[in-house]
């Protein structure tokens, strides 16, 4: 299948700590190594264009009319008009055969525009459920409404918000999911080819080789942004039941940021929040790890259970989303149907030190093959099929995966 595919690629995050960020980051150095054409239009905080290997970089920042959706992300409502005219002379000077977008946001919208108006195929990868975390965070504002009155309201706010999500991703010709049951949904719901983009782990980053503790205190983890969406209230379930059980050597430790931690800090006992780190220091977090928690039902994936994995960390998830495909029932944690069983399971693992060791080599084990390299062959193979000559060998190298 030659020749190789040139791909422009939008992503709103790119510097920041997420599983989008995380994604593109890896795809631009996958591009490098291969030495693989590829235009890459991100926000960030330093404008500006970057050439380096074959691949460029540019970099936009966001202005005066952005609203902040998280501490790390805004949303700007003149970005469009801001760099319409920007993003058009840089995709006809690099001449894509493909427009890959991230998500809906603004840099979506206009590689959504850009795609129609130069007619250049989309592709649209599918990394976040909005509407769920539309959903939660409205959920939480309406805060001590009657439930009769708030689970309507949220219901049909989720309902709506997929409506939208799925029209936007119907102008794509093929799109992108990270495990094979949202592959097959998007399928269902869009009747066109949908292709797996699963994540890769740096197993030689995350390893248990790292871990500096060496005291008796037991630490529960916990990576991702503190927001709603992601459950962490559950965390003060957790801690009550530990103490009710007569059980207090132990630590919740925090990794991110985001709009919950002020109300975790007035709630938890045995708090520790380290907020946003990377490289080395993140590194050393998760080894120092004894059990990873993580109550998302949002998630489209879950970077941090690999992560984890590779640190020989088990861990507890709730049975929705993308992490409870990452999880081997008792055999590399547990996947958990309600919120009464996820705290029983976590009560459990505490207090079964062994178990948790044979749970957190077997992770470990289970993600050794996992790279990022494999993950984006499968990617290339949608490109491939946006162009006419190769569609059908794509489809069918794809099936053989």
């Amino acid at each position: 299948m030659t020749p190789t595919p040139r791909v422009a690629l939008f992503c709103e995050t790119y510097h920041e700590i997420n599983g989008v960020a995380l994604t593109a980051r890896q795809l631009v150095a996958y591009a490098k190594r291969k030495q693989l054409p590829l235009l890459a239009i991100h926000g960030g905080k330093t404008p500006g264009t970057y050439d380096e290997a074959g691949i460029r970089r540019v970099e936009l920042k966001r202005g005066w009319a952005s609203i902040g959706i998280e501490s790390d992300l805004e949303v700007d409502l003149l970005f469009f008009w801001r760099y319409r005219n920007l993003i058009r002379e840089e995709l006809q000077k690099f001449q894509p055969d493909v427009i890959h977008i991230t998500s809906p946001g603004e840099l979506g919208i206009l590689g959504v525009y850009m795609s129609r108006k130069l007619k250049i195929p989309l592709v649209a990868s599918w990394h976040t459920n909005f509407h769920q975390f539309a959903a939660r965070r409205l959920q939480k504002a309406l805060g001590l409404a009657p439930l009769r009155v708030k689970q309507p309201i949220v219901a049909w706010s989720q309902d709506q918000g997929l409506r939208l999500l799925l029209w936007f991703y119907d102008f794509a010709a093929v799109t992108l999911a990270p495990t094979v049951q949202q592959v097959e949904w998007l399928e269902r719901e869009l009747r066109r080819q949908s292709f797996l983009m699963p994540r890769g782990v740096d197993g030689e980053q995350f390893n248990s080789k790292h871990r500096t503790v060496s005291d008796q205190t037991l630490r529960l983890g916990f990576v991702g942004r503190i927001t709603p969406e992601k459950g962490v209230r559950l965390f003060w379930e957790i801690e009550k039941t530990l103490e009710s059980t007569g059980f207090n050597d132990f630590r919740i430790v925090m990794v991110g940021d985001g709009s919950e931690v002020d109300w975790l800090r007035g709630h938890l006992k045995h708090g520790e929040f380290l907020g946003v780190l990377r490289g080395e220091e993140l590194a050393r977090a998760y080894a120092n790890m004894d059990l990873f928690v993580f109550p998302s039902r949002t998630d489209t994936f879950g970077n941090v259970i690999q992560e984890a994995a590779a640190s020989e960390v088990p861990a507890v998830v709730t049975n929705e989303g993308g992490p409870q495909h990452l999880v081997v029932p008792r055999t590399t944690g547990y996947v958990a149907q309600t919120n009464e069983e996820f705290i029983q399971r976590v009560v459990e693992l505490v207090r079964n030190a062994e178990l948790r060791k044979q749970m957190g080599k077997a992770a470990r084990e289970r993600v050794a093959g996992v790279s990022w390299d494999a993950a984006f062959e499968k990617t290339y193979l949608a490109y491939r099929a946006c162009l006419p000559a190769n569609a059908a060998e794509a489809r069918t190298v794809a099936a053989a995966f």
